[in-house]
């Protein structure tokens, strides 16, 4: 049985593939849009993140089961593996950067400052001013990956981490950059990875801890300090994330959702979800399909 709700590309309607590491792409917003008369329906990105510059016009974009309206100028931040898609205005215009999930993690582990721009999905409103600085960055960075002169490779991460500057300096004061040391970070980086991987196996916080070898007060203080949350609550967020998909998604009923999130008793699953969502699945589904 797939549990797979939303199709999965390289770049928007391309069949997925591995990404080569420090890979960057530019592309105008108009490329795929136009053709899809300014609609891109919800996918994903398994290893891909997006940082969109929106310099006319505006719209809507979902990103998992939220609904964000936007005007220009602004940067939208989607980070990999998050279901999103667009609305776009008609004639708007901007260029759409993508990035290397691997990469945007070395640059982050060299400053962490930038940590938050990709902790969820965001609309970063911009100045006019602003706005221009991140068309110069971004029309500098397509310049520089459309030829291989000597120092292509650091003149567009130059470009790139301006662009994440302004956005960082623009984002929501309550993004902050959390507390907690390069180490920290790098062992919630793997937790997450883990996660990811096995969330569907339900294992307890101490099965991570241990196959991250670490205590468990070591895990617990580095996701309090990283990601402002502990170990159990991000091992329910990915399931209840999951589980929001396929019922945002698939056909698939709810106990075969409770299955495919890795419960064994889909009345116990009802409860959890209900607990944390505040409506009970089959709510939630007529809720947003309505």
């Amino acid at each position: 049985m797939s549990t797979a709700p939303v199709p999965s590309f390289y770049l928007y309607g391309e069949p997925q593939r591995s990404v080569a590491e420090g890979f960057v792409h530019v592309e105008s917003l108009d490329d795929r849009s136009r053709p899809s008369e300014w609609t891109i329906r919800p996918h994903v990105h398994r290893d891909l993140n997006h940082i969109i510059l929106i310099a006319q016009g505006g719209g809507a974009m979902q990103a998992e089961a939220a609904q964000v309206s936007f005007n220009a100028p602004c940067l939208l931040l989607i980070p990999a593996g998050i279901v999103h898609g667009f609305s776009w205005h008609s004639e708007s215009s901007g260029h759409v950067t993508t990035i290397a999930d691997s990469y945007l993690r070395h640059l982050i582990a060299r400053d962490t400052d930038l940590a938050p721009l990709f902790a969820h999905p965001q609309a970063v409103p911009l100045p006019p001013a602003e706005g221009d600085a991140a068309q110069t960055a971004i029309t500098r960075m397509a310049q520089e990956l459309g030829w291989s002169g000597p120092g292509q490779r650091a003149a567009v991460e130059s470009a790139l981490l301006s662009l994440m500057v302004l956005a960082l300096r623009h984002a929501p004061l309550t993004q902050a950059a959390r507390s907690g040391t390069a180490r920290q970070a790098a062992l919630v980086a793997r937790l997450r990875e883990r996660i990811e991987q096995r969330f569907r196996q339900r294992e307890s916080v101490s099965d991570h801890a241990r196959a991250l070898g670490t205590s468990l007060t070591a895990l617990r203080q580095a996701c309090a300090h990283v990601a402002g949350s502990s170990p159990a609550q991000m091992l329910d967020d990915r399931a209840l994330l999951e589980a929001r998909r396929l019922l945002l998604y698939s056909q698939l009923s709810v106990a075969e959702i409770a299955y495919a999130v890795g419960f064994e008793d889909p009345a116990y699953f009802s409860r959890f979800f209900t607990r944390h969502v505040g409506q009970p699945p089959r709510a939630y589904r007529v809720a947003r399909d309505g």
